[in-house]
């Protein structure tokens, strides 16, 4: 493939918080933030090719340790949220994410950031994974690449949100190009240290592929299993009082990223009884018993697994 240049990633925000449970986000930014006296921008000296915004997302729900205050902020960056007009009434997350937009943005503007990295903590056995709603920008494989190589601590995966006509909600959609680097197992409102360990060598080795990047290497071209989800499934519900009747399988849980075929163990019962996968072909299940997702009536997402090649990119010449 023909190698791709870019102009450099000058402006990249690193960003936490924006599920003010999802703590190794939240601490990270503010061991960040401590670099520069706490502010959210630090400007890139005669020796950086990068300058990094460190943002808390949803300051209100970090201070309650909550996934969010009114509405889930991670939902509130579409064209028309972002311009719905704010008054008195217009919910938390609404405005924070207008004000976020004003910061970051704004979304698909040439002002934007080059870059939006939001972290997220799941509570599903998912390790460390990109996620994105563009298949044709190639930063993302690219850095997912590099740190895939880099670290061996956990699996990593690329998943792909969305399809043609779908509009981007989430927080990185702001950026000209992001994703949400999402890290697991961790309960909400708690901090494990492989968790953490494991987002910081992320965030470290994206900003050194970046710097990189800036500085003139070109980068070979390569593929990546890319995982492009499909549908969700709710939990068996009792159709008069909509509660659960069951939870995940046992041979299901802790097994997010495995093929899930025709046949096999979906749900248990709380009588004790196995509901199988009935669809039509094998898919991989993701998220699975996912704690916030329970809200929102999913216990799982299937996905497809594809690749997906990209080609080499280097910097524009006289850019860097």
């Amino acid at each position: 493939m023909e190698t791709v240049t870019m102009l450099p990633l000058t402006r990249v925000a690193v960003c936490g918080g924006t599920h003010g449970n999802e703590l190794s986000g939240v601490y990270l930014v503010r061991e960040l933030q401590k670099n520069d006296g706490g502010k959210a921008e630090e400007q890139g000296g005669a020796a950086e090719t990068v300058s990094v915004l460190k943002v808390l997302s949803n300051p209100r729900a970090v201070q309650q340790c909550r996934r969010y205050m009114e509405k889930d902020l991670n939902r509130c960056f579409t064209n028309a949220l972002l311009s719905t007009p704010a008054g008195k009434e217009t919910l938390y997350e609404i405005v924070r994410a207008q004000e976020l937009n004003a910061l970051l943005g704004p979304k698909g503007s040439p002002e934007a950031v080059d870059l939006v990295c939001d972290l997220h903590n799941t509570t599903s056995n998912m390790g460390l994974c990109f996620i994105s709603y563009s298949q044709c920008n190639w930063i993302g494989p690219h850095i997912f690449r590099h740190l895939q190589r880099e670290i061996s601590s956990m699996p990593m995966r690329y998943i792909h949100l969305g399809g043609p006509s779908s509009e981007a909600y989430s927080l990185e959609s702001v950026g000209k190009c992001g994703f949400g680097m999402e890290v697991g197992p961790q309960p909400h409102g708690v901090v494990r240290a492989d968790i953490f360990s494991a987002m910081w060598d992320g965030v470290r080795l994206m900003l050194d592929w970046i710097r990189r990047f800036n500085a003139g290497t070109t980068f070979e071209g390569g593929e990546v299993e890319v995982y492009t989800m499909v549908k969700k499934m709710d939990f068996p519900r009792d159709p008069e009082t909509e509660s659960i009747t069951a939870t995940i399988h046992p041979e299901l849980q802790d097994r997010d990223f495995r093929l899930l075929c025709p046949g096999d163990p979906l749900f248990l019962s709380f009588t004790g009884e196995t509901q199988r996968y009935e669809g039509e072909e094998p898919l991989y299940p993701l998220f699975v018993n996912e704690a916030a997702y329970y809200e929102k009536g999913i216990a799982l997402w299937l996905a497809r697994m594809t690749k997906m090649a990209f080609p080499p990119i280097r910097v524009k010449a006289g850019a860097e």
